[in-house]
């Protein structure tokens, strides 16, 4: 539960509109998490032994806007899974034409462009037995309107351009997306706070 202590002092930031940098917010972080160091004593171990299948899952910004970060946390948490490593940053327009290099020449990508620069957006990375597969079931089908109930998108969802989180759709593109968010792309995006929590 060692997030739940935490992830809210990162969303006050940009909930209070105070336009403080990003240099000021981390610097409210402990510095051993800051300089990547590991943290003990708050981890449960998985019960299924030498499980290592990770995937990454971003709240969009809507989803942070209408402050659902902690519920969407919550239900993966309470799947079993485990959060290794969680960032919140504004995305660039580079980033994001990497993230979605084959939407890159569909009409619909300029607005979406426009919406994921629009706020800030957590990107998560989970760990667990199956994970890519049953993040995918629970987060739910693109558009809201076809979601099931129970899934994230189907409660939380408002249109498919508004559907509130993204996840890894694949083993390879989780390692790709994972790869691409949290090792040596910081010079793409404004990262207010990185913790990895392996």
């Amino acid at each position: 539960m060692f997030q739940r202590c935490l992830f809210p002092r990162v969303l006050q930031h940009f909930y209070s509109g105070k336009q403080n940098s990003s240099k000021s917010l981390i610097s409210r972080f402990p510095p051993a998490l800051l300089h990547g160091h590991r943290v003990t004593g708050h981890r449960s171990k998985s019960s299924l032994p030498d499980v290592r299948e990770r995937t990454l899952i971003a709240v969009k910004p809507d989803g942070v806007q209408r402050r659902l970060v902690g519920r969407v946390i919550q239900r993966f948490e309470q799947r079993g899974f485990k959060l290794v490593g969680l960032k919140m940053l504004q995305v660039s327009e580079e980033l994001l034409s990497q993230h979605y290099c084959e939407l890159r020449m569909k009409p619909f990508y300029p607005s979406l462009l426009h919406y994921m620069t629009s706020g800030p957006v957590v990107v998560m990375v989970w760990e667990g037995h199956n994970v890519v597969q049953t993040t995918r079931m629970m987060v739910g089908h693109t558009n809201p309107v076809e979601a099931r109930a129970g899934t994230v998108r189907g409660d939380f969802g408002i249109h498919v351009s508004r559907n509130v989180v993204h996840a890894s759709d694949s083993l390879e593109g989780a390692k790709r997306e994972i790869q691409l968010w949290f090792q040596g792309k910081e010079e793409h995006a404004t990262n207010f706070a990185t913790l990895w929590l392996h």
